[in-house]
């Protein structure tokens, strides 16, 4: 196949244009996919923001089949599909088939791009429930965090405490299973464990420490990616409890109470993926989970003109237009 396809570069620092390119050709080992939707991910806010001319970005993709190289097997010309690598932002990609994820007839492209799905999933799963009906938190209610509600809902957990600076992002995650939800200056003291709502602690080994333990939340998930977001769910974990950081934190360095964080014995879990291979696997199993209704997480994302990049990025960031997340058609 040959010819010019549209795609999308940064012109510099929070400016995006759109040029011609060739489309790419492919191995006998690779498939050419017609991109119909690209997502927006968080990550991507701040190469956005600092980005040189001729950066680029984009990860999140769905599209259809155009052409199959002589050794693939197991997909066929015309058929949806989803999954990781390629980039994203523009018309034509080239993905490897170990990478691909069929997609069930029954769900919406905007549904079924799988890449941020598996980072959700991956996440989650680093948290598993130890009894059924476990309490736990999430912290930043926006893509996903409500995606964390959700599976948590889907997982077994009991209560599930929704946590943000945003009443409409809490009324969100109200609809995704939460079942207690507060802004950040409402949590309950009992929520809270830190030196001044645990006072003074017995620590010579006499006593049970039951006043250490009779404060805070067992596990805390932090979607946030802002530091004042990560020392408040510090600041939630119960003692010898859980804290997942998700947020990505990709702007600058982070300072944290590691003195409070060290005396709760919390254990903190770094609940991002670099395993290619397994986040292919979790797509796919993200499409199974969706199509049978385990996790209910759909409706959530809007569609834009990729032409609307640069606005919807500043959308993204400022929450507004009821921002949740985006994709761009291409």
């Amino acid at each position: 196949m040959s010819g010019m396809m549209k795609q999308m570069v940064m012109a510099g620092p929070g400016k995006t244009k759109i040029i011609e390119v060739p489309i790419p050709e492919i191995t006998e080992d690779e498939m050419l996919v017609r991109v119909t939707l690209s997502g927006m991910c968080h990550s991507e806010w701040y190469p956005w923001l600092t980005a040189k001319e001729g950066d680029l970005l984009g990860h999140e993709s769905i599209g259809v089949v155009e052409k199959l190289g002589a050794n693939v097997t197991g997909f066929h010309v015309g058929e949806r599909v989803t999954g990781l690598g390629g980039g994203a932002f523009r018309e034509y990609i080239v993905v490897e088939p170990s990478k691909m994820a069929h997609v069930p007839d029954c769900l919406k492209d905007e549904d079924a791009i799988s890449e941020p799905l598996a980072c959700l999933l991956s996440a989650a799963m680093k948290l598993p429930v130890k009894t059924l009906g476990d309490t736990a938190a999430v912290v930043g209610c926006g893509y996903m965090g409500l995606g964390t509600v959700s599976l948590f809902k889907a997982m077994g957990y009991g209560d599930i405490i929704a946590i943000d600076k945003r009443p409409e992002a809490l009324e969100n995650a109200k609809k995704f299973g939460a079942t207690e939800l507060y802004l950040p200056e409402e949590i309950p003291a009992r929520y809270i464990s830190d030196f001044d709502t645990m006072g003074f602690v017995d620590l010579t080994r006499n006593g049970d420490n039951s006043q250490l333990f009779a404060l805070g939340i067992p596990t805390v998930m932090e979607f946030t990616g802002t530091e004042d977001g990560l020392q408040l769910a510090g600041r939630l974990v119960k003692a010898h409890g859980r804290l997942g950081i998700g947020g990505y934190h990709n702007d600058g360095p982070r300072s944290i109470d590691y003195k409070l964080w060290n005396f709760k014995a919390i254990t903190t879990i770094n609940c991002h993926e670099r395993r290619i291979a397994y986040e292919a696997d979790l797509c796919r199993r993200c499409m199974e989970l969706l199509e049978k209704g385990i996790w209910k997480f759909t409706g959530v994302t809007k569609i834009y003109d990729l032409e609307e990049f640069d606005k919807v990025s500043d959308m993204m960031i400022h929450h507004t237009d009821g921002f949740i997340k985006a994709a761009f058609r291409c």
